[in-house]
């Protein structure tokens, strides 16, 4: 929760005085605080501390707050932390975000160790960082799809997961029993890592629905008589627009 203003009325406080004053305003994307420069500084190698050593490196808005030009909702972490040692419940990838803007190092450790993060920095994302071309093949998935959006409600994109060499070397012939277009089909993989294809999956979805799409991910399947080769590498996914 932001501060009150509890600057006198008629009276306006100006940036040089603040740093003379133990108590200080700050105007953070809007959200009023009143802290300490001891607050503020309490992490001296920090960028947060830097702000308010010497002299003023911030402007001031009207009322003659210090103004960081940053959303604020949850600089109230970052003091609390400061004032206390409290770590976030809730957000604390956002407040992760905070503490490296801030460059408040102690914090930003801390708040890896938690299970949100260790989770999602030491597990998931170093296990993508296997998966070759795996943001990339993010960013050509949703082009396509926007692509095929015009006056429809659906846009399904047919993507193919490779998790060995031996998948890679069945590549071809899988892809030309496609009835679908070999180009417009996005490939992942191979991996040397223990998640599995359905683990894949799981980010892929993961990843496209945190950038605002709505998404369903089911196996593609294709039957071309009994001569057909099954293949279980494809999935199609689909967008809804509307």
């Amino acid at each position: 929760m932001s501060l009150p203003d509890y600057k006198s009325p008629g009276k306006q406080s100006t940036s040089p005085f603040q740093l003379h004053s133990p108590i200080v305003q700050l105007n953070i994307g809007g959200l009023v605080y009143s802290t300490t420069l001891t607050t503020l500084r309490k992490c001296p190698n920090s960028k947060l501390a830097d702000m308010f050593n010497g002299p003023p490196k911030l402007r001031t808005d009207a009322e003659g707050r210090f103004f960081i030009d940053r959303d604020g909702t949850h600089f109230k972490d970052i003091l609390e932390y400061l004032r206390s040692q409290r770590l976030p419940t809730e957000h604390v990838q956002e407040v992760y975000q905070e503490a490296v803007f801030y460059d408040i190092k102690p914090l930003m450790k801390q708040l890896e160790d938690m299970p949100q993060l260790f989770g999602e920095m030491v597990a998931r994302q170093q296990f993508l960082a296997r998966v070759p071309n795996y943001r990339e093949n993010l960013e050509v998935i949703i082009r396509i799809a926007r692509a095929e959006a015009i006056a429809t409600r659906h846009s399904s994109i047919i993507v193919c997961i490779l998790k060995t060499e031996e998948d890679v070397g069945r590549y071809n012939d899988a892809v030309n029993s496609l009835d679908t277009d070999k180009e417009s089909v996005v490939s992942f993989g191979p991996w040397k890592a223990p998640p599995s294809v359905g683990d894949l999956l799981d980010c892929i979805k993961m990843d496209i629905e945190a950038k605002g799409y709505k998404i369903a991910l089911q196996p593609h399947s294709v039957e071309k008589g009994f001569r057909f080769k099954s293949y279980d590498f494809f999935y199609r996914l689909t967008f809804t627009w509307w």
